[in-house]
């Protein structure tokens, strides 16, 4: 009996070392996503093309809050626009779920800006999904939707 309770115990010795390495590294990977995710909000106001190139997948599929689709190429097109002038956009209630080389991304938004002349303040919530690849996060699918503003 004691020695299968000494091998339970380097067991979950063992156990408890694993989980606890990979804490620090969930919470690090948390830290980039949402640094990544403001970002994208930074690129956006300054319609840097070039950044969100970088910050999205090849295959990248976007709905936007009217349930329009885009790809890579619409969706930079989109922010590149000179009628589109963001002027603020901003995360709050930020949440990461992790799974095997994968993470989803949640939150609320706050956008401000004119899109062709017309002036916008939008409230909504998005979902992210990150894909880990060659050492980096890239961005493959994103979905938004208005809410009424609190």
């Amino acid at each position: 009996m004691r020695r299968a309770s000494t091998a339970l115990l380097i067991i979950l010795s063992i156990a408890g070392a694993w989980a606890g390495a990979q804490v620090p590294d969930l919470k690090a990977q948390k830290s980039k996503l949402i640094a990544l995710e403001n970002a994208w909000n930074q690129a956006q106001i300054h319609r840097d093309g070039k950044a969100l190139d970088t910050l999205i997948g090849e295959k990248f599929v976007y709905t936007d809050t009217d349930g329009t689709v885009m790809n890579k190429a619409r969706f930079i097109s989109d922010v590149q626009d000179p009628t589109y002038q963001a002027s603020a956009v901003s995360n709050t209630d930020v949440e990461v779920y992790f799974y095997p080389g994968v993470a989803v991304v949640t939150g609320a938004y706050h956008a401000k800006g004119k899109n062709q002349g017309k002036s916008y303040d939008h409230h909504g919530r998005f979902t992210d999904t990150w894909i880990f690849v060659d050492g980096y996060w890239q961005c493959v699918a994103s979905h938004t939707n208005l809410v009424p503003a609190k």
